[in-house]
Formats: C-alpha cells, structure tokens, sequence
C-alpha cells in the first residue's frame, strides 16, 4: 500500500485475505538456541563433571555448522540444562521464523534451464518489451499461435526487468497453471529461486501470510499468481506480464469486480512500468485498442522450431447420431479410431469436455419431470463417484431417487453426459489405456492437480480426460491427438461474447496439439458445424473471426466499441424483487445521458439462484463515466426493502 498512497491502502487492505492483515498474529515461528561463545576445554570438563547434559548440549552445538539448533531437538528435560547455559551466558534461546513455502518439495526437482535461441519474431517481440522496461509506454499485446513460445519471450523479458534492478509480477488466469508456470520460472531463474513468490487461493492461510509479508519485505523479486496477485505489493515494479489475457477468470464476480488485466494495465501506468498481455485468441477489447493505436502489437504467427499447427477436423454429430440409430452417441467414428491409433503409438491424447459429472440431469420420460435444484433454477448433476444429484451453482446434494418425484415412475433416466460419464464409457471402449480425469470434482485435495498433470507429463497416463482446467497454458510434447466433446456448450447461450468465448476455447484446446515433433490433430465434435467461431478456429484464423466480430459489434455498439453494464436486483421473495427493478428502471430512464441505452426489465437467464430470484437490466453507453454516475446516484437515492439486493457490474462478463 506504501507504493500507492494513503487513499489506496484502505482498498487494497479490503482485498486481503483476514491471513495477511496481521503480521504479528499469524506468523510461525519455532524456538532455538545459539551458541554465544565457544567454550574452553576446562569449561566442558568441568560441565561433564556437574552437568553431563549441559556438556552433550554445548558439544551438539559446536558441531553444527551454524552454531544454532532447533531446541525440540535436544529431546525432552533439555530445557532446564539450556536455562542454565543460558543464565551462564553460553547460550541464547530466540524465536526464529518458519517460512510455510508452496510446493516446497518440488524445489529439489527442479532442473536450471538455459535460454533457448529466439526466431526473428521472437527475438523482435523481446527487443519491444526490453525498450518497454527502460522507458515505459503504452500496453504491449502479444499475439501468439499456440506453441510459439511465448513463454520463452516472457522469460528472457524477466530477465531483462531483473538485470535492471527491478522487480517482475506475472499473471495466469486458472489456478492449474500456476505450478507450471512457477516451475518454469524457478527452473529458469534457479539461482533466485527463494526470490519467486506465489499467490492464490489453493494456498493455505499460513502459506499465502508469509508469501505476501514476504513480498512485501521486499524479499522476493518475482511473483507468480492468479488474479488478486495484481495486488502484490512489489517494490520497483519494472514488468508485468499477463498471460491469456482474453481469459474470464481475471473478472471478480464479486465486490470489488475488478478485472485483474484491467487493473493490470492501470497500475503499470502509475508505476511507470512495462505491461505485457499475452494470448493466442487475444480479447476483442484489446486487440480493437491495437487497431486504434492504444496499445503496441507484436505478432508470434508461427509455432517454435517450425512445428506445424495441428490438423482440425470437425465432425456433424447429428450425422453420427443417424448413423447409429439416434443412440447418444458420445465418441464419433473418428475419434475412436484416433484413439485407438495413438495408444498403439505410444503417444498421448487429450478430451476435452467442459461439463463435470456423470449425466446432465435425471428426467422422467413418462412425465418429463427433470429433478431441480430447490435454491436454483437449474437442473441437478447427478455425480456417480458420490451417488448424489449436485447443483453446480450452489453445491445442493440430493440423493438419487428411484422413482420419479412426480408420477412415480421407476423409469427415470439419466440425461446428457459429462466427463466422469465419458471417464467410464472410455474404460469400456480401451480397457488398455490408463486414463485419467481432471475437473473440480477430482481435484479437491491438495496438490492433486499438480500430482495428475506431473503423472501425464511422464507418460503414465494414456488419455486425459478434463474441463477447461486443461484448455490452456499446458504444455505436453507427446499429445498429437486431442478431442472436443462438445464444442456447442456455451455457443447458444444470451451473450454477445458467445461466440468469441467458443472460438477461443476450441483454438486453446486445439493448441495442446502437436506441440512436439509428432505433428498433432484435433476432432471437433458438434452440431452447428458451419457456425462461423467452429469454422474460424478449424483454420486457425483469429484475423477472420475479429474482423467479423467486430463488424457485428460496432454495429450494435457492443464493446469494444461501447461500454456495458449489468444492474440485478435479487430476492428470497420474487415479486418483491421485480417490484424493485422495475422501479429503478423508471428511475433510470428519467434524465438519462445521451446515448445511454437500457433494456427492459427482464428476469435473468438463470432466475433463481442460491434461493434467491434475480431479475437485471442491461445499459450500454460509448463511455463508462456518464453510464457509471447516473446508474450510482439512482441506486443512491433509491432505498431498498431490507430483503432485496442490488448489484452493480460495470463491465460486466457474466450475463446470466
């Protein structure tokens, strides 16, 4: 907070874990005692006379290389031999303390790599960043395919900032790839490596206390995390690099909604530092400020070492579902043949699926009752590891029932798939593969992602099955195949950003391909196969999507070419909820801005959530000051009934 000013610390303090607040409070520390001066030979034979274990002590100490030693160590009834040598002025006693480090023991596997030799665009891109750090200036986009070693540019820049004397803050969207990418960098920056720091909210409250103190110490140089890391109190900030900058995971969805690359690129312009964004399917936003001179642009077009980018191949699933009798069919053809190809090869294969649990939901056919979640408008998962219906929305359990709640017919049946579905119906179809599944149901414990994602990296896993947990940022030489489900999930959805969200999955997950020698390819499964975002990532053509994308969004003045905001209102009680919007929308509609545009009051997609029904309105303006002050001082001067609550997202990501 020293580095922002008085005004920003009370924010910035907001935003802080309750483990981080108080240095004295949570600290660990452990007792040990020191030598003070080195005893003579009369002394220790007069100690081994009168006190034996005060002699053991003194010896033990003057063995250790340091002169100290931990005082549990010394074993039981030492602490009154060691109150004596105290009180002699042999020895001290002091609280030394432990630092509760991430992934502590990954650090003695750790291999020092070297920089490897930069293509001309490499080499380009690094020589622009460098110019950044010495003299700061605008954001700098880096637009790389898959597998052009972006990374690579990233650490040689590091490097530069910490040749400087400055420090260096590094984002990554999803938890999952934080490991890697704090392996890449202890593995690069060995020598430093008790000056890389990591943040994020996997940590415990003890590790994540000492990362930030020590950051804040000025102990550490490099800091790695996910979105709230942007916060690091890092002294002589000279790079930050945002990696897959179009992610939504940088989006808070709860107060404060901050955007982490936002706030990225703000805070680089008050500390006068170099901002890097990287990303193979860059957001429309920053790539639109590209276009109109705001932010630098530097191009990555081909891959490292001149490997070819994967072969796509889209598959229509409504001809495969004629094709075998309209049964729901979850492998195409092709990709079961591919599978089976790349296990008699030796080489690995990746599914990728983006819904967790078995099955979709539990359905009658006799009455078409589907089980719900009673908090949520949304219909229960049914989970087979845990026997239980889930909702992925509030985390209600239900147990299955074996008859329908209804009509009581027996014959309820299971609806749709998900990846523990495809995990069982795999093992079925190649009993011989070792496969394994990734998603936020199999990784709850602790280090259990960073254990499965080591166990693929040595081969002990044929095909990896996961979420979107897995769609970026990994990197496995040996995949060449990799499957996408069901590439419509998230393409017929309310939002305008549909569309750029698919065609940036399926080229992040095509990306994983064919990152070796072995040349890779990818089977998109779907049914909307000439929908333009599944056409335009089978070519690999960022270029073509933008420039149709834009179109439609400067036409409708969606951002980038305008601002927009979600206003929801929520309630246990759902008239009361509505009663209330409509009156802030009448509200809302007087005196309003010039070109500010509000839709009608509407219930949200998804109406009810965690007990609560929610209705919202959408505003969009060509600035976001005059929408931002208006919708503020309505709610202002608006009071709302004690059960009802309103939100405000400037900005907004999520529109259901």
């Amino acid at each position: 907070a020293q580095y922002y000013g008085s005004s920003m610390e009370s924010v910035i303090r907001s935003l802080l874990p309750e483990s981080v607040r108080s240095e004295d409070h949570h600290a660990k520390s452990q007792k040990m005692v020191r030598l003070l001066n080195i005893p003579t030979t009369e002394i220790l034979e007069s100690l081994g006379k009168k006190a034996p274990k005060q002699q053991l002590i003194l010896t033990r100490l003057l063995k250790e290389t340091d002169q100290k030693i931990l005082l549990a160590e010394l074993g039981k009834g030492a602490s009154a031999s060691v109150k004596a040598l105290e009180k002699a002025g042999h020895v001290s006693v002091f609280e030394e303390a432990i630092r509760r480090e991430p992934d502590a023991d990954l650090n003695e596997q750790i291999i020092e790599s070297q920089p490897l030799a930069l293509n001309n665009e490499q080499a380009q891109a690094l020589s622009a960043i460098s110019d950044l750090i010495d003299s700061p200036g605008k954001p700098l986009l880096l637009l790389g395919v898959t597998g052009s070693g972006k990374t690579e540019v990233y650490l040689q820049a590091a490097r530069y900032a910490l040749d400087q004397g400055k420090t260096v803050l590094v984002l990554v969207p999803e938890i999952s790839l934080t490991p890697q990418t704090v392996r890449r960098f202890k593995a690069r920056f060995a020598a430093l490596i008790d000056q890389v720091a990591v943040l994020h909210s996997h940590l415990s409250q003890g590790e994540r206390f000492d990362e930030w103190h020590r950051i804040r110490k000025g102990e550490a140089r490099i800091v790695i995390g996910a979105r709230s890391a942007v916060f690091a109190p890092l002294p002589n900030l000279g790079l930050i690099l945002v990696d897959e900058e179009h992610d939504n995971s940088y989006k808070q969805d709860t107060t404060p909604r901050y955007h982490g690359r936002d706030v990225a690129v703000l805070r680089a312009h008050i500390e006068k530092c170099a901002v890097v964004l990287g990303s193979a399917t860059p957001s429309l936003e920053s790539y639109q400020h590209c276009l109109d001179g705001k932010y630098l642009l530097h191009r990555l077009n081909q891959r490292a070492d001149s490997h070819s980018m994967p072969l796509v191949r889209v598959i229509d699933m409504r001809l495969e579902q004629q094709k075998h009798k309209n049964s729901n069919t979850i492998f195409s053809d092709k990709l079961r043949q591919a599978l089976d190809l790349r296990l008699e090869r030796g080489e690995q294969s990746i599914l990728f699926l983006n819904r967790r649990g078995f099955a979709r939901s539990l359905q009658c056919p006799a009455c078409g009752h589907a089980c719900q979640c009673p908090h949520c408008a949304i219909a229960l998962t049914y989970h087979r590891t845990d026997e239980r219906l889930m909702c992925h929305i509030c985390g209600f359990q239900s147990i299955v029932p074996r008859k329908c709640p209804e009509c009581k017919d027996p014959s309820i049946a299971l609806q749709g798939y998900g990846t523990q579905k495809v995990e069982e119906v795999l093992a079925k179809l190649i009993p011989k593969a070792r496969v394994a599944r990734i998603d936020a149901d199999a990784m709850r414990k602790k280090n259990t992602l960073r254990d499965m994602l080591n166990a693929f990296k040595t081969k002990k896993i044929d095909i990896l099955i996961g979420t979107q947990m897995i769609a970026k940022g990994l990197h496995f030489p040996n995949v060449t195949l990799v499957g996408i489900l069901n590439a419509d999930i998230g393409l017929h959805v309310p939002d305008f950003r549909a569309s750029e969200r698919t065609f940036q999955l399926i080229t992040q997950v095509a990306g994983r391909a064919g990152r070796g020698e072995l040349e890779g390819e990818v089977i998109v499964q779907t049914s909307t196969p000439h929908a333009p975002a599944i056409q335009y990532a089978r070519r690999h053509d960022f270029d073509g999507f933008s420039e149709q994308e834009l179109e439609f969004r400067r036409e409708f003045q969606f951002p980038p070419f305008g601002r927009c905001a979600v206003l929801t209102v929520r309630s246990t009680h759902e008239r009361r909820a509505e009663f209330t919007l409509q009156t802030l929308h009448r509200r809302l509609e007087e005196n309003k801005p010039k070109h500010l545009t509000i839709s009608e009051p509407l219930p949200s997609p998804l109406i009810r959530s965690h007990g609560q029904f929610r209705f919202q309105i959408t505003l969009r303006c060509p600035q976001a000051r005059p929408l931002t002050n208006h919708v503020q001082a309505v709610l202002s001067r608006t009071p709302l009934p004690e059960d009802v609550i309103a939100t405000f997202d400037m900005d907004a990501i999520n529109f259901s």
